[in-house]
């Protein structure tokens, strides 16, 4: 008998279009760091611009930075070309990776404290990815991502999607989306695994890795990438799916 395919799921820019919040949560948290941005409200202007840079952000912490940049009129591009450098150049001793972690969770934290409806409203679920989930059983999919799982949680119950926290690989396990990708080979066996994600950049790294070639690996096309990177994972076998052909 066949196995059922277990699929592992990016969860911003596949199931959660979290860009607003995450532009919100990033320039919020960089009010408290730069005294002159206390009095400056974000801007329309600012989210669109995030927009167009978030395919670039890997982990969410990396909004602070990019809203500070965007404040100071940094030209940023999608093609993410001077991305690392730009952000590092705001990096100083007080600013450490972990620094700015807990900078966005506890920016994060409080929004939710203030308002939890208002905050899952502004991290809406992509149109019929709900729906999908919901008819899945719970066996047959988990979430790989770098996001906390606190926040993953949340939001899932907000939108009545029934997954068991263990079921959630997120920031807080310490582990590489690699990692994780591993562990459920060994887990599974013989079971085929599709791992979907929004972000070339990590599909390229899991299709150069030779333990993971069993993985099947397929991009979204409504999430935050460019037309360039879709044509580039075509060009590099990995398959490109729409809404229509999510699990």
């Amino acid at each position: 008998m066949k196995q059922k395919t277990l699929f592992a799921l990016d969860f911003d820019g596949v199931i959660c279009d979290s860009a607003v919040e995450t532009a919100i949560t990033g320039w919020r948290a960089a009010q408290d760091i730069w005294m002159d941005m206390q009095d400056q409200p974000i801007t329309d202007e600012h989210i669109k611009q995030f927009r167009q840079v978030r395919p670039c952000l890997e982990v969410g912490f990396e909004a602070i930075l990019i809203m500070r940049l965007l404040q100071q009129n940094v030209v940023m591009h999608e093609s993410c070309t001077q991305y690392h450098q730009q952000l590092k150049s705001l990096m100083s001793g007080n600013l450490s990776t972990e620094n700015l972690q807990q900078r966005f969770a506890k920016t994060r934290d409080h929004a939710i404290q203030k308002d939890e409806t208002a905050w899952i409203k502004s991290n809406p679920i992509f149109p019929g990815i709900a729906k999908k989930l919901k008819a899945l059983n719970q066996e047959d999919w988990i979430i790989v991502t770098t996001k906390q799982e606190r926040f993953v949680k949340r939001l899932l119950q907000g939108n009545n999607i029934q997954l068991d926290e263990s079921r959630i690989y997120g920031l807080d396990r310490k582990l590489n989306k690699q990692t994780v990708l591993k562990l459920l080979l060994n887990q599974q066996k013989s079971r085929p695994i599709t791992f979907i994600e929004d972000r070339l950049p990590t599909l390229l790294s899991v299709l150069k890795n030779p333990d993971l070639q069993n993985i099947k690996l397929h991009l979204v096309d409504w999430g935050y990438n460019t037309a360039a990177e879709r044509n580039t994972a075509q060009r590099s076998g990995i398959k490109v799916i729409s809404k229509a052909g999510f699990i």
